[in-house]
This record gives C-alpha cells, sequence and structure tokens, in this order.
C-alpha cells in the first residue's frame, strides 16, 4: 500500500521554524515529508537534527532545496533560475543550485528532487485564455496565437533544456537520487505534454521519471489545452514516479482534496505500490480539511499494485 506523504509547502511559510513545521506536520498524523522550495540551508539543517527523534522520513524535495545562496524564502522559487535559459550564466546557476539540492537529497535519504524546466521566452496567455472561456470568438483567437508563438519559439529553449538535464541525470546518478520531472501549470512553460513524451524517448533512464500534477494537468483540460487522462496519464503511464495531489475548482488549485470538484479516482489505475503520493495543498486549507482529504485518498490508493 502507498503511504501517503505531504509537502511542506502547506506550512512553511506559516511556521515560526523548520522544527516547528515539521512536528506540525507530524501532529496531523503524517511521516513522510517533501521539502519544499523556500527552506535555508539553517532550516534543512534543523530538520536533518530531529529527523530521527520525530521519526520522520524524507521522501523527496522540490528544487531549489535549499534556496540559492543569496536569496530568501520571501523571493524563493523553483524559477528563481531557469534551467532552459539561453543565458548561460544563469543556466549554470540553476544547474549549479539543482546539483546542490541533489547532494542535500543524498543527505536526507530523499529519492527524488522534483524539478521545473523552465520556460520559453514568451508572453504567457494562460490566465487570459481562461478568462474567455464564455467568449468562443476571443477564445480560439488567442488559443491559436499562443499555440503558433509557443510552437515558433520553443526549439531553442528545448535545446537548453536537453543539456541541462543530461548534465544533471550524470549528476543524479552519481548520487543515487532520481529526478522527477513536473508537468506545469503555465503553456509557456516547460514541458508540455508532448515535449515530456519526446524527453523520455531521449533519456531512457531510471534514474529520471515523471512526476504528475494533478491540479496542473486538471486546470490545462479545464480551459481546453489537454485531456487529463489522455494527453498526461495514458501518454506517461510508464514515466510516472510521483503525484502532487490536492484539489482543484476551475483554474483554483493548490486546495485540499474534498475541497473542489476534481475526481481522484481517475489517477488510480496509474498509481503503483512504489508511486510516491504527496499531498500539495496551500493554505488557506486546515489541518482538518488535510487530514479528511488524507483519509479519503488513503482509502482510495490502499488497494493498487
Amino acid at each position: 500500500m502507498n503511504k501517503l506523504g505531504i509537502s511542506t509547502s502547506w506550512n512553511a511559510k506559516s511556521a515560526p521554524d523548520a522544527v516547528s513545521m515539521i512536528r506540525e506536520i507530524r501532529g496531523m498524523g503524517f511521516d513522510r515529508i517533501e521539502l519544499n522550495f523556500t527552506l535555508t540551508s539553517r532550516d534543512i539543517c534543523d530538520i536533518i537534527s530531529v529527523k530521527g527523534r520525530e521519526r520522520i522520513e524524507i521522501t523527496s524535495l522540490h528544487n531549489f532545496c535549499p534556496i540559492p545562496n543569496g536569496t530568501s524564502p520571501e523571493e524563493a522559487s523553483p524559477d528563481y533560475y531557469s534551467l532552459s535559459s539561453l543565458d548561460e550564466e544563469e543556466r549554470k546557476k540553476a544547474l549549479n543550485a539543482t546539483k546542490r539540492s541533489i547532494e542535500t537529497a543524498e543527505r536526507l535519504g530523499a529519492s527524488v528532487v522534483i524539478l521545473h524546466l523552465g520556460k520559453v521566452g514568451i508572453k504567457d496567455k494562460t490566465r487570459r485564455l481562461a478568462a474567455t472561456l464564455d467568449n468562443r470568438a476571443n477564445y480560439e483567437r488567442i488559443k491559436k496565437s499562443m499555440l503558433k508563438e509557443r510552437k515558433e519559439s520553443a526549439p531553442k529553449y528545448l535545446d537548453r533544456t536537453f543539456a541541462s538535464i543530461e548534465a544533471l541525470l550524470r549528476y543524479a546518478k552519481q548520487k543515487g537520487v532520481r529526478l522527477g520531472i513536473e508537468n506545469r501549470y503555465y503553456y509557456s512553460e516547460i514541458p508540455s505534454p508532448e515535449e515530456i513524451a519526446v524527453l523520455f524517448s531521449r533519456f531512457e533512464d531510471k534514474s529520471i521519471g515523471y512526476w504528475h500534477d494533478v491540479g496542473h494537468a486538471q486546470i490545462f483540460e479545464n480551459i481546453g489545452l489537454f485531456n487529463h487522462k489522455k494527453d498526461f496519464l495514458d501518454r506517461l503511464s510508464g514515466k510516472i514516479i510521483g503525484m502532487h495531489l490536492h484539489d482543484i475548482t476551475g483554474v483554483d488549485d493548490h486546495r485540499a482534496p474534498l475541497q473542489g470538484s476534481f475526481d481522484f479516482a481517475i489517477l488510480k489505475p496509474y498509481v503503483k505500490n512504489d508511486t510516491h503520493l504527496v499531498l500539495e495543498p496551500h493554505q488557506p486549507a486546515t489541518p482538518e480539511e488535510i487530514k479528511k482529504g488524507a483519509g479519503y485518498l488513503r482509502a482510495l490508493f490502499e488497494r493498487t499494485g
């Protein structure tokens, strides 16, 4: 049976310190934890100091963890540096910060580092498209232009992305850590579902896999870009190593399970016994909502294999 974990993205900003953050999560009944991208080097040291005493397992890290040198938790972002950047100095910083996350995962015994791969350098129109769902003419016009712009601009950014993955994959294999490539929220971000398929045809290695964010995929379906089941789950079923689980209403995600409209049952055929399942609600989700949602998901996934 899969054991359900939770990301510190829920309480990293509200907890007074890293130890309090871990204990609050532990108090809700979770012993498997994913570390998010706003944690400092000091936070990591504090988590290491209480890891055994609190009887927790750090299962995964979300790049960049710890935050890059010279940044603060308030400005931290998994896209602070881009692995797809055409600026080689920025891409080098992204590579170095990611390698640091991989080293941290090795120290903590975490098996996966989750990556955002960057974006294509175009003005993103995802939210504009969502705002025109009730106006078919405007919707079709915006959708056509955004698809065209991305297709024309993507190749040079994908070249940089693949070069980054190649370097990181070598390093991750040395450290015994897997890379999880996450599907994204904005259409300008890398990778699209088609690009994920190309990526895994190019990097056929057990040290790299697909990390499925259910909210991001469902929002793409809700705004008419892709089909959640066909374009994500079916296409990439053999590569799924983990999932971020949160509920969705329209284009609003990161809710606690059962606080939106998503049908989590569609995920069940794609969840294996070794699939990482990580709750990723954000506040204002309450402990009560999270515990209720977690109970539902544990029952749903209790017989998978």
